[in-house]
């Protein structure tokens, strides 16, 4: 009986977490959508706006995407004229990603979805609710990380 209230108590963790993301991740396509861009191409230019030139092959590690979907959005984004890929001087094969004067003029007027979604969600809760919840949340993501890095037969 206890095995049985442990594993819901703990599926209904994990199904709210899905929930606020996926309520967070439409919040973000709306305000979005009008500007013509998509939850991934905005953390692209997010990452160039914030931290400059960035070789392509890091962002697949920072966004946490697949290669095939980074490919799209940058191809998308450079297509639109906000993005430019340059060769890396020491590996032509290598891209390093910018903003284009285009792709910095957007991004000066998109709105800030992330503070609306952080402040919507987050005010007037407590900060050490706040703490408790990431740390459980992050200590939650680094056990499944090392799972998926340990195969499916774990």
């Amino acid at each position: 009986m206890a095995s049985k209230l442990d594993s819901s108590k703990h599926g209904a963790v994990a199904a709210l977490a899905k929930r606020s993301y996926f309520a967070g991740r439409t919040v973000l396509e709306t305000m979005l959508r009008p500007h013509g861009l998509g939850s991934t191409q905005w953390y692209v230019l997010y990452q160039l706006a914030h931290d400059g030139p960035t070789m392509q092959r890091d962002l697949l590690r920072i966004l946490q995407v697949e290669r095939a979907t980074l490919s799209g959005v940058v191809g998308a984004l450079v297509r639109a004229g906000l993005v430019e890929q340059i060769p890396d001087h020491i590996d032509q094969r290598q891209k390093r990603l910018q903003l284009t004067k285009s792709g910095a003029a957007l991004w000066a007027t998109l709105p800030d979805p992330i503070s609306l979604i952080h402040h919507t969600a987050f005010d007037g809760i407590d900060d050490a609710d706040l703490e408790t919840t990431a740390r459980v949340l992050r200590n939650a993501t680094e056990r499944l990380d090392a799972l998926s890095r340990k195969g499916p037969s774990q």
